[in-house]
This record gives structure tokens, sequence and C-alpha cells, in this order.
């Protein structure tokens, strides 16, 4: 959770609403196939039985910047370092628009290859 205080008050941004923003900025980049659970988030995946938009993302840092994780599947075939390209883009972009927070770094971990 990022808080900080401006002159009008108090803001807090969630990292669920980070993880939510940038879990559907990832789902519309070109060769995801999805994202892949972690730790707790594999059980919450298990037992409910539901996708949800932050699996497999973990924010970390404060208001100076954040370091984003993300686990995902890729497409067989395609090139991996064009679509982990393609996802630092998109995540810097959207992150720093909507939060005007500045994105440090992120990591993007290969987990899997589906086929089309």
């Amino acid at each position: 959770m990022i808080m900080y205080e401006t002159r009008y008050g108090k803001v807090t941004i969630s990292n669920e609403f980070f993880a939510k923003l940038i879990g559907n900025a990832v789902s519309q980049c070109y060769g995801v196939a999805g994202m892949v659970a972690k730790g707790t988030q594999w059980w919450r995946t298990i037992l409910t039985r539901k996708h949800y938009p932050d699996t497999g993302i973990q924010i970390s840092g404060d208001i100076n910047s954040v370091c984003v994780d993300l686990h995902i599947t890729v497409i067989y075939g395609l090139n991996i370092n064009a679509i982990a390209d393609s996802i630092v883009g998109k995540v810097k972009y959207t992150v720093e628009d909507a939060t005007g927070i500045i994105v440090d770094k992120v990591n993007v971990h290969i987990d899997g290859m589906k086929a089309e």
C-alpha cells in the first residue's frame, strides 16, 4: 500500500488496485497466454476456481518508485524478448499514466508456454 500526503489530504493506493491495473494491461499484450498464480494467489485460485486479474503480480515500493514482478505464460512460437519488451512498456505507461508514480523496474518471469 502506498500512502502520501498532498495539500488537499491523504492519498492511499492499495496493492490490489495496482495489481488489477497491471493485470488488465498485461492481458491486452500480444503473446500473453495467461498469468501464473504464485504463493497465496495459487491457493485462492484453486479453492475458488476463478481467474482473477491480479494473479501472478507482485508490487513493491513507495511513492517515489515501484517495482513490479509478473509471472506469465506465453504463446509457443513467438519471440519471448519482443513479448517481454511489449509488457514492460505497457506496464510502465499504464501505471505512470494512472497514478503518476514512476515504475523503476518490471521483472517478467516466463513460467510456461501454451500452444495456440
